[in-house]
């Protein structure tokens, strides 16, 4: 409903009457502007125009979700399921909420319960993905959807969304992987590996959701310090991760002598 109109949206946006004439193409204007809202896109009116709220939000007061997920195969349209979902809501400088959740489950290959150390048991009475999923969905309101590799977690999430009866994802998104390869150098950008090199999480236990959350969070911060003056509000931010160039490390040849 708003692929047409994202890049106008995020920049200078887009005048009240046009963007109700688009609405009205779906549904009652009023209701698809509230299912929108109810999706996560931060859609605010502002002098006569629909403009996201994080076009014009300083970059300090942007509210970030930065979430993991753990999941038992990696394409929902296997069947392949959230088994446990991680976040904080992080907005002036801290961390002002926190949800961790396992998800009922009935089946962890062997692999996945070696790899994150998620049991069946620690997921048989967990609460059900839709009592997940709609809290989670409440939590994260309209917040910037950020994750390290965010497609794969976006999309995953989007798509347990709409298996338990919500509507998909139409939040901002924020990739710290990419946000990182654009702030400094490194010779990977793996959060296993920059947690290591950059000491950012001390006691983190990677490939649990909440611990990965948090040390993504903290990638996150540590590339904020690097910034350009001309990076001033989210929507600049997001623009930033997706545009400017990258700063990989190069890696020297490995010689005998």
């Amino acid at each position: 409903m708003l692929e047409k109109f994202e890049n106008a949206l995020s920049k200078q946006g887009i005048p009240r009457i046009k963007f109700i004439k688009h609405l009205q193409k779906y549904a009652d204007p009023d209701f698809s502007l509230e299912l929108l809202k109810a999706q996560g896109a931060p859609l605010y009116e502002h002098q006569g125009k629909f403009i996201y709220k994080t076009a014009i939000q300083p970059l300090r007061h942007g509210k970030f979700c930065i979430m993991d997920i753990e999941t038992n195969g990696s394409k929902p349209s296997t069947g392949a399921t959230i088994i446990e979902l991680g976040a904080v809501i992080f907005q002036d400088g801290k961390i002002i909420n926190t949800f961790e959740s396992f998800a009922q489950c009935n089946e962890i290959p062997m692999n996945i319960q070696k790899l994150t150390g998620i049991s069946l048991d620690d997921t048989l009475n967990a609460p059900s993905l839709k009592d997940v999923m709609f809290k989670f969905r409440e939590f994260l309101g309209d917040s910037v959807f950020v994750a390290h590799d965010v497609k794969f977690d976006y999309n995953f999430t989007s798509a347990m969304m709409q298996r338990v009866g919500l509507e998909p994802l139409s939040n901002r998104k924020l990739c710290t992987f990419e946000l990182a390869q654009r702030s400094f150098k490194a010779e990977r950008y793996g959060l296993k590996h920059l947690n290591k090199t950059l000491n950012l999480h001390t006691e983190a236990d990677h490939h649990r959701a909440l611990s990965d959350a948090i040390t993504a969070l903290e990638l996150m911060k540590v590339s904020m310090q690097t910034l350009p003056k001309k990076v001033i509000n989210v929507e600049d931010l997001i623009r930033f991760s997706k545009e400017a160039p990258r700063l990989r490390k190069e890696v020297k040849k490995q010689t005998k002598e």
